[in-house]
């Protein structure tokens, strides 16, 4: 695999571990704004509250041209990761999906380019089965002398279907406790998260080993560190508006409009 910048050494990758650890077991909520590209982690990176940059696989595909749920192939998926940890400072967590079918490995090939933590999803396998694969994550970083920071993904809200949510919270919260158990640093449990889901999800996973998404709908990131939860990210989300923004200036300039005067000059590598 190449890059313009030589990958960051096991060293330092082990040491943003730690800082992303540290980020996730502080009182203040831990808030990453989903990058999907090198110019995309350079703009959200010179944000002065930026403490760590986290990817969304489901962004860096489409920017390919494919569908999300590992659809994008491996080789590519860690190339961009490396491009996007050559363009910052800070530590980077990366969107790994169900760990590509290895997730042992996925994880050490990641820490390689210089990943230091990772969502990794359920998919809502036999929980025995998800615990395995949450495990092998968490021994690839040891056996590389990493404290992967893990931000186990569980679907269980997500993929509720017709069943009491009430059952499905019960079951996001024993998967959780078993993650955590296999050394998961965080879970992730996506979907709209009420305040009274939020203060379950808590008190049954731990504080400060719950994290969330915010999408239109969900609470503040703000009212969810009041409860105790440890990170909030966005997903595809901040692609989705910078789309938004580009379809709407395409509108604007077919229209005989002209760039707007406030526009800066973000891509200048």
């Amino acid at each position: 695999m190449s890059s313009s910048q030589p990958s960051r050494s096991h060293d330092r990758v082990a040491e943003d571990a730690r800082t992303l650890a540290s980020l996730y077991d502080a009182h203040k909520i831990l808030r990453v704004v989903n990058v999907w590209d090198a110019v995309s982690a350079r703009v959200v990176s010179d944000l002065p509250e930026t403490r760590a940059i986290a990817t969304a696989g489901h962004g860096i595909a489409a920017s390919f041209g494919y569908a999300d749920g590992e659809q994008i192939p491996l080789e590519l998926m860690l190339t961009s990761l490396e491009r996007i940890v050559s363009a910052t400072e800070l530590p980077v967590t990366a969107d790994l999906d169900g760990g590509y079918g290895n997730a042992g490995e996925t994880v050490r090939r990641a820490i390689e380019v210089g990943i230091s933590g990772a969502n990794i999803e359920d998919q809502m396998r036999p929980l025995r089965e998800s615990v395995e694969v949450m495990q092998a994550a968490v021994q690839a970083g040891q056996a590389e002398g990493v404290p992967f920071a893990l931000n186990a993904r569980t679907d269980a809200l997500l993929k509720a279907g017709d069943r009491p949510r009430s059952e499905a919270l019960a079951e996001a919260i024993t998967r959780g406790r078993a993650y955590i158990g296999a050394g998961a640093q965080c879970v992730f449990v996506p979907g709209i998260v009420t305040a009274e889901e939020a203060k379950a999800l808590v008190g049954g996973i731990g504080l400060r080993k719950v994290s969330v998404i915010g999408l239109p709908g969900a609470l503040s990131a703000s009212e969810y560190e009041a409860l105790g939860v440890a990170r909030i990210s966005y997903g595809p989300m901040p692609q989705n508006v910078a789309l938004t923004a580009l379809k709407h200036l395409g509108e604007s300039l077919l229209a005989d409009g002209v760039i707007p005067a406030s526009t800066e000059r973000l891509n200048n590598f």
